[in-house]
């Protein structure tokens, strides 16, 4: 299933497998495809799924919504424990500059997997 959206004021072609859109339609609960774009020594980019998320949503069907969000770090260095450090909201200017153009989603072996682009 392929569909576009408008995002920050940009559009966002959104692709979902065939397995995503049997295991979307099986949900009691919408999910939230969270495009997280951070900043730190380096970039990257992930995709995080979720339930309950507030802010700024875009539906891509009534069972999924789609939002960006770029972060830093809130720590640095040692003072964490864990896998990755804290993470908060990235204070950018002209968010809209750094939507993604494409957020590709599927559904394997019982885990929902995302990737987007530019």
């Amino acid at each position: 299933m392929d569909k576009q959206i408008e995002l920050l004021g940009r559009k966002v072609a959104v692709s979902l497998s065939m397995a995503a859109v049997t295991a979307l339609a099986q949900r009691d609960k919408p999910l939230v495809a969270e495009m997280e774009l951070y900043f730190s020594c380096l970039i990257r980019k992930k995709v995080r799924f979720r339930e309950n998320l507030e802010g700024e949503l875009v539906y891509v069907t009534d069972q999924l919504s789609v939002r960006f969000r770029p972060v830093m770090t809130a720590v640095c260095g040692a003072d964490y424990e864990g896998d990755e450090p804290p993470l908060t909201d990235f204070p950018i200017k002209k968010a809209e500059s750094f939507v993604p153009h494409w957020l590709k989603i599927d559904f394997k072996k019982g885990q929902w997997r995302g990737e987007f682009g530019f």
